[in-house]
């Protein structure tokens, strides 16, 4: 755990000070991602409208709407209806929380800030494949323009552009590998064996760690999905060769290790 660089913009500061801090704001946009999470796919808006049960309707209070705890103390259920909350927005709150507390632990050859913001765009991709099957344009350009945009300012700060050529070669390769995967299975198969999502996410996360991360990420994704496969065939459900999987899950789970490995290409 490489905590010095932490440690060197904030002195002073214990760690476990620092680690409260980092958890108390993931959660707080972990809510947010939650709240997406459930609004993008019913086509509603995410920074209007007050946040409300989904089950009656009942706005929420400022009490009912603190991160993690509020969950639990309403034992994950609304106190006017009693409908639950269910576990996507608790796992959204801690898993940001999770993602902050990881990158200051991991701080040194990742940046602990840009592994945040890597990381809960990462977590809202990956929760939206894993729950619909869906990975939207919008989000997926988010993360490809803060990734060029880092690319960008450290090749600026430093004065060379190798940065931000690593980081368009990177993109690059990662949406042409998949890209060409996707097609010649199109045309050997007759139909699409790959979302057409995924190759723009893996080309965005391309952004972020290079070519040579890109060849260590979709090797992780292969991981993961094997993994879930060999989950879904214990847990007693058949798996075909049209079953679907969330790839873009898997690029984002294995993405974020990747890059507190290696941080930027």
């Amino acid at each position: 755990m490489h905590t010095d660089y932490v440690f060197a913009l904030a002195p002073g500061i214990g760690l476990w000070t620092v680690l409260a801090a980092a958890g108390v704001l993931g959660a707080i946009i972990g809510s947010f991602i939650g709240a997406a999470l459930e609004r993008m796919p019913a086509g509603r808006s995410i920074v209007t409208g007050r946040s409300a049960c989904d089950s009656c309707g009942k706005a929420l209070t400022v009490q009912e709407l603190v991160p993690v705890v509020s969950w639990f103390l309403q034992r994950g259920r609304c106190r006017v209806c009693d409908a639950p909350i269910g576990v996507w927005q608790i796992a959204c709150e801690l898993g940001a929380a999770a993602i902050a507390m990881i990158a200051v632990l991991a701080a040194g050859q990742a940046p602990p800030l840009a592994t945040m913001v890597l990381g809960w765009q990462l977590l809202l991709l990956a929760l939206l494949d894993l729950r619909h099957l869906w990975l939207p344009r919008v989000l997926t350009g988010m993360l490809a323009f803060s990734g060029l945009l880092l690319a960008a300012a450290r090749s600026w700060v430093a004065a060379d552009a190798g940065a931000l050529i690593v980081a368009l070669a990177g993109g690059a390769l990662g949406f042409g590998m998949l890209w060409l995967v996707a097609t010649v299975y199109r045309r050997a198969r007759g139909r699409d064996g790959m979302g057409g999502g995924d190759p723009p996410l893996m080309g965005a996360i391309g952004l972020w760690l290079g070519p040579l991360g890109v060849v260590h990420c979709l090797l992780g994704a292969s991981i993961v999905g094997l993994l879930a496969a060999g989950i879904m065939h214990l847990a007693g459900r058949k798996i075909a060769s049209d079953t679907a999987l969330p790839l873009g899950t898997c690029l984002a789970a294995a993405a974020l290790p990747v890059f507190l490995l290696q941080g930027f290409a």
